[in-house]
């Protein structure tokens, strides 16, 4: 047996091939295989059914809201699906908008897996943005390896922002939900440092009003191709991105990597007793979560679906936040974060066509809301009566 791991019930000879007698099941033994199995379809239908009608529900809700303020219900669904997928080139919109929350999300995603909360992605996309502003600008030589630079920069701007974070979580023991929410204030303000000092951050006097606090533009060939599709219009950055989340979810997978570090998430106990550092997964996993962080920001500053390529005061747009949601109703799941991603920027990019219904654009927060609580509250039910179910077998069994 290996050491510092403890004996299961099950017998490991059991599970070794050719190590036992094959046996045909008995009839009973088939009937309770053809049971389980029909048990399986009802608990999996039945999971799609309340998942459904919570969904259903948030969406009445919803409706019921708009109509209380004086809106019409229908009116502002359709504004939603007009600025978000209906409207002309409004899809490659919502598809540039969902690209820096996928890559949010799944550094969320990297360090959940390690069993860290790291909640400040908005700093770490800001920082990751000015990292690569910074770099853009500066750098010369050819345009694509500029590009190539920039993206790294921003992925290293973020990781460093996190990796305060992962210091002192594993030297000082500080919680990193508090460090990293803390750093986003902190990294906020040096960013805004950076835009007041153009040996910094702050563009040139010249072509701009004095009081403009904005980096130097873009040069054209250090910028993202864009690409038409359809008629809409959207970065190659998401090819970028979809590449990430296949190899991400094989490294989490299948690699001994991500076994150790949802081992570490799992038990830290059991994963220290078999070698796993904690500092050096847990801290890596929370400067990867950065990274991706940082490369969102230097994706969002090259696309040019934020801030027409330059720099801004309050550039990630809450963009930070909406990612680490996209993760939570993505349940940690890589595949399931593309398609929430996606929702999520359909609601936001919808919500600027809600001017013309005469309802506040904060319903979309409203809506948004909804549908997070609505996508939340089926696992937890199912939990609850999971454990039930549980406690009543170890009862009958006393």
């Amino acid at each position: 047996m290996t050491p510092g791991f403890e004996e299961t019930e099950v017998d490991a000879i059991s599970l070794t091939p050719g190590t036992h007698e094959h046996r045909d099941p008995s009839p009973s033994e088939g009937r309770n295989t053809s049971r389980s199995r029909w048990f399986d379809l009802g608990v999996y239908g039945e999971t799609v059914g309340l998942y459904s009608a919570c969904i259903v529900a948030a969406l009445v809700l919803s409706a019921i809201l708009v109509e209380a303020t004086g809106g019409s219900a229908s009116e502002v669904f359709g504004a939603l699906l007009d600025g978000s997928v209906r409207g002309p080139g409004r899809i490659g919109v919502s598809i540039g908008v969902a690209i820096p929350l996928l890559l949010v999300a799944l550094g969320t995603i990297v360090s959940t897996q390690a069993g860290l909360v790291n909640i400040g992605q908005e700093g770490q996309v800001f920082l990751g943005a000015a990292f690569a502003a910074y770099v853009g600008v500066e750098l010369s030589g050819p345009g694509p390896l500029v590009l190539i630079v920039l993206m790294v920069a921003g992925a290293v701007g973020g990781g460093l922002w996190a990796a305060i974070a992962a210091v002192l979580r594993y030297r000082r023991n500080v919680p990193e939900v508090l460090t990293t929410l803390l750093l986003v204030t902190i990294g906020t303000q040096l960013v805004g440092y950076g835009l007041k000092n153009q040996w910094l951050l702050l563009a040139p006097s010249e072509g701009r009003s004095n009081r403009q606090q904005i980096s130097q533009q873009l040069d054209p060939d250090t910028r993202i191709p864009r690409v038409t599709w359809f008629g809409n219009e959207f970065p190659t950055s998401v090819f970028l991105a979809l590449g990430i989340v296949g190899l991400l979810g094989f490294v989490l997978t299948s690699t001994v990597w991500g076994f150790r570090l949802r081992m570490l998430g799992f038990n830290p106990r059991t994963a220290r007793r078999a070698g796993v550092a904690a500092p050096r997964y847990g801290g890596g996993a929370l400067i990867v979560s950065g990274a991706f962080a940082g490369l969102a920001g230097g994706l969002m500053l090259a696309g040019g679906d934020f801030g027409n390529y330059t720099l801004v005061p309050g550039f990630p747009s809450s963009i930070g936040w909406t990612g680490l949601l996209v993760a939570l109703v993505a349940r940690q799941r890589v595949s399931a974060a593309v398609l929430v991603a996606v929702v999520f920027a359909c609601l936001r990019t919808g919500s600027g066509f809600l001017a013309s219904t005469g309802v506040e654009r904060r319903v979309t927060d409203v809506v948004q809301g909804l549908l997070v609580l609505a996508l939340l509250i089926p696992p937890a039910l199912l939990f609850v009566r999971q454990r039930r179910r549980e406690l009543a077998a170890s009862g009958d069994r006393t």
